[in-house]
């Protein structure tokens, strides 16, 4: 199969270029023809067998580099800059080098003949199904600046929520560190030399002491198989992701949680109801929006429901009567969608989804992370009060015997 590179009329006034895979020209043609495209210049690039292979970009880039990306690019075409000179700008203006070589081989791509969105495919772990998605359809409605914008602010959103939660749990986290160590201390080090004493004593020691030389001995002793047992866990949570069955039940676990299964829920409806919008709102069929926003969760136990609706909808019939079969999905969200397609507003519903739930999670967070404080320093008071009541009782029952 060869590739050939063509310009073709999209409209009265607008042209566009790109590359299609065909064994013939007349292949070629014939596929243009079928995208809706009328073909002007069509000739053979690049046989596939002989093309370059995409470099694959090692270390970090940061999910912030891809959102100042989308808007720096979303700003400079705005602008009238040619979209080649407008990735240069943003490669040189970089200081990821990892994200510049990414960026220098997108702008060569595309130098080559291919569109932006044909370029990013070939770097599916930077650049998600959805980005990609969002960016072919803001190229074919000749609206990308709109579209990298929005995604954008999109993107921008989930990284403040995140911010906030990583913001919201540092001290909380640095407490509980802090407390752990304090209780290892206390219990590989000053535990093992009051023992002595306690074991002169000559009497039956409190319950609470004899607890904690337990905790002590198997802490000593034991400290390997600890070590082993937590990075047996470690290994176990990583494999969940390859294990159908594991993952599946995790994630159903999740759902059903007494205080945070809603919280879960609501967030992921909220990330697919402001997917499914951003598509349709840049002009995507619903049927293929929804294609691409299911990919976006998390939680295969919400993925499966919404597929089933998927196939409902391919086969003619309504995407919110299938929803609300799955009792999974609440009320407020089916009733909406429902009303949305009767309308033909479903963006609007949609968008209004969005916004109930991310204010629901966000009020969630701020409840969670308050309390998350004085938990934290009850339990860690808890823990240390404990240890130092069991270490004094015995020489409570010294004194008492002494008089």
């Amino acid at each position: 199969m060869s590739i050939y590179k063509y310009r073709a009329k999209k409209g009265p006034e607008s042209t566009i270029e790109g590359t299609v895979g065909a064994e013939s020209k007349e292949e070629a043609i014939e596929k243009i023809n079928q995208m809706g495209y009328v073909p002007v210049r069509v000739q053979e690039f690049v046989h596939a067998g002989k093309s370059k292979p995409v470099v694959r970009i090692t270390g970090r880039i940061r999910s912030r580099d891809i959102t100042v990306f989308s808007r720096q690019l979303s700003s400079l075409i705005r602008s009238g800059v040619p979209i080649l000179r407008a990735i240069n700008i943003i490669s040189e203006q970089s200081d990821n080098p990892h994200f510049k070589n990414l960026l220098i081989n997108i702008h060569n791509e595309i130098r080559d003949g291919k569109q932006l969105s044909s370029a990013l495919v070939n770097y599916p772990h930077v650049f998600s199904n959805f980005y990609v998605a969002m960016v072919r359809t803001g190229e074919d409605s000749g609206t990308l600046q709109e579209v990298l914008l929005r995604v954008a602010d999109y993107r921008q959103q989930q990284e403040e929520i995140l911010s906030k939660i990583r913001t919201a749990l540092a001290y909380p986290a640095l407490m509980a560190f802090v407390g752990i160590a304090t209780v290892v201390f206390m219990l590989t080090y000053v535990m093992p030399r009051l023992m002595r004493i306690f074991v002169n004593l000559g009497q039956d020691l409190p319950l609470p002491t004899r607890i904690l030389i337990l905790l002590s001995n198997r802490l000593r002793h034991d400290w390997f198989w600890i070590l082993l047992f937590i990075g047996g866990f470690l290994l176990f949570y990583r494999y969940r992701e390859k294990s159908d069955l594991l993952k599946m039940t995790v994630n159903r676990l999740k759902l059903h949680l007494p205080l945070f299964g809603d919280f879960f829920l609501k967030a992921e409806l909220a990330r697919f109801s402001r997917s499914l919008e951003l598509l349709i709102r840049s002009g995507m069929p619903i049927l293929k929006a929804i294609e691409v926003s299911i990919p976006i969760l998390r939680n295969d136990i919400i993925k499966r429901h919404l597929l089933h609706s998927y196939r409902e909808l391919e086969q003619g019939g309504s995407f919110g009567r299938s929803l609300k079969k799955s009792k999974i999905f609440p009320a407020y969200m089916t009733n909406l969608i429902s009303v949305g397609e009767e309308s033909g507003r479903l963006d609007e519903a949609l968008a209004e989804i969005t916004r109930a739930y991310e204010k629901d999670i966000a009020d969630t967070i701020k409840i969670m992370t308050s309390l998350l404080e004085p938990v934290m320093i009850l339990i860690m008071g808890l823990a240390v009060g404990f240890i130092v009541v069991a270490m004094l009782l015995p020489i409570f029952q010294i004194n008492v015997l002494a008089r």
